[in-house]
């Protein structure tokens, strides 16, 4: 299989460079006695620069490169890894994880993925968009980000600053198998985070933007402009009793719920029984109108990739299906511990896409009516066994379907299990900033607790 594309000029290894070292381990794994082997090698480089109130505040600049190596004495497993590419710390790199998987216990789940399962096809899925940003340009548009953000209210008393972050990469993964693929990628980002002040009252926000092409994202004024509207609109927070009313996710922390979601529904917490939707496979565990998908060739897409981290290929799957749960998530190791075939998501899930309503944000506001709108959630009060959710909240309450105040120190409580059944919509506002894509969820009766 070969869908290597050459970007050797921006990186320290060439594509081939790379793919040469990865045999090379393959090869003297098999010399040393392995019965199977696997080799990941990456170089990647980023630049950051960071300014505040108008000034330098910081430059960075990185260039990292690492290979790992999995070698297998039949099912016995051992793995060691550095970032010294030259031919003794290779060959150094493959005995010392022969050495630890002489001293591994048998494991029968262990080995390479079912050789009919690796990726065979490699298709362009546009991933990778250099940034020729030099750092002068870096700091002017990280400039017009922050000023946009003072500018845009007198409140904004204060400023974190802005941030531009340009990342590129490239890596080749390969086994004993015969599977050899990898492909360059970039992920490119612009923040801002101000406060804002009101008499003895201050609150701190931000927003950013995310994208592998920079032409892709926000433009830095609206960055800017979003951060400290986002910000201002904080100021003045109440208290709330407590009740028990809808609450709306909003778009920006939505995607916490499909998180759990996921952790609930992967190999490692299904094999090991530490999962509140255990054993739940075609049962209906979300409100009948919840669509899931995990879709892994979206172009330009975050979580985009042909194959997964074992090389196994990717294809796109309905997870939740009217409600019903059609699809976990797994990868060789777990898929054999519950008697199944891996999916290729060895590594996570891939754009995990959850399907929009018809309304939008503020149609979603007028159904829910009275309740609370949660803009940030604070702990990690989530227990990943029993479902029981609890965390620390801030956002504004809402009546008669428009915001009324903000409101913070509120704790919003229930099961996810309760929470999944009781998704009353699914806005149409979708926010793509990571892997996981979805609008603002609404949820009818959760508790909240106030003073």
């Amino acid at each position: 299989m070969n869908a290597l594309v050459s970007s050797a000029p921006r990186f320290s290894h060439s594509i081939d460079s790379l793919r040469n070292i990865a045999q090379d381990m393959l090869d003297f794994a098999k010399q040393r006695g392995a019965s199977a082997a696997s080799a990941d090698v990456s170089v990647g480089f980023g630049q950051s620069v960071t300014v505040r109130h108008g000034e330098v505040e910081t430059i960075e600049y990185n260039r990292d490169k690492g290979l790992s190596v999995t070698a297998y004495l039949g099912r016995q497993r051992g793995n060691a890894s550095t970032s010294d590419f030259s031919p003794q710390a290779v060959r150094d790199t493959v005995d010392a994880a022969l050495s630890i998987a002489r001293y591994t216990a048998k494991d029968d789940c262990s080995g390479l993925p079912d050789a009919e399962m690796l990726a065979r096809d490699c298709p362009d899925m546009d991933l990778y968009h250099p940034w020729d940003l030099s750092v002068d340009a870096a700091i002017a548009l990280a400039k017009q980000c922050e000023q946009s953000a003072l500018d845009a209210d007198k409140r904004i008393s204060n400023s974190e600053g802005a941030t531009v972050n340009l990342h590129e990469a490239q890596f080749i993964t390969a086994n004993s198998l015969g599977f050899i693929g990898g492909f360059p990628s970039s992920r490119h980002s612009l923040s801002c985070a101000v406060i804002a002040g009101d008499g003895d009252a201050m609150e701190r926000d931000y927003w950013y933007a995310v994208a592998r092409d920079a032409k892709d994202m926000m433009d830095a004024q609206q960055v800017g402009r979003i951060a400290a509207e986002r910000t201002v609109r904080r100021l003045n927070a109440r208290q709330l009793d407590t009740m028990q009313v809808p609450v709306l996710f909003e778009a920006t922390i939505s995607s916490n719920l499909l998180g759990s979601f996921v952790s609930a529904v992967s190999g490692g917490s299904l094999y090991r029984k530490s999962s509140f939707l255990l054993d739940q496979m075609d049962q209906q565990i979300f409100a009948p109108h919840i669509n899931i998908s995990d879709v892994p060739d979206i172009r330009k897409g975050l979580a985009s990739s042909p194959f997964d981290d074992e090389g196994v290929r990717t294809q796109h799957r309905n997870i939740v299906e009217n409600g019903v749960l059609r699809g976990y998530f797994l990868g060789s190791y777990s898929a054999r511990k519950l008697g199944m075939r891996t999916t290729g998501n060895a590594g996570g899930n891939h754009n995990l896409i959850l399907q929009s309503g018809e309304l939008d944000f503020n149609g979603l506001l007028k159904q829910m009516g009275r309740g609370v709108l949660v803009t940030e959630l604070l702990g990690q009060g989530v227990n990943q066994v029993t479902g029981d959710y609890s965390r620390g909240a801030a956002g504004f309450w809402v009546e008669h379907g428009e915001i009324q105040f903000p409101v913070q120190e509120i704790t919003i409580a229930g099961n996810l299990k309760d929470m999944y059944r009781n998704i009353v919509a699914v806005g149409s506002d979708v926010l793509v900033q990571g892997s996981k894509q979805c609008g603002s969820i609404l949820v009818e009766g959760m508790t909240i607790a106030g003073r």
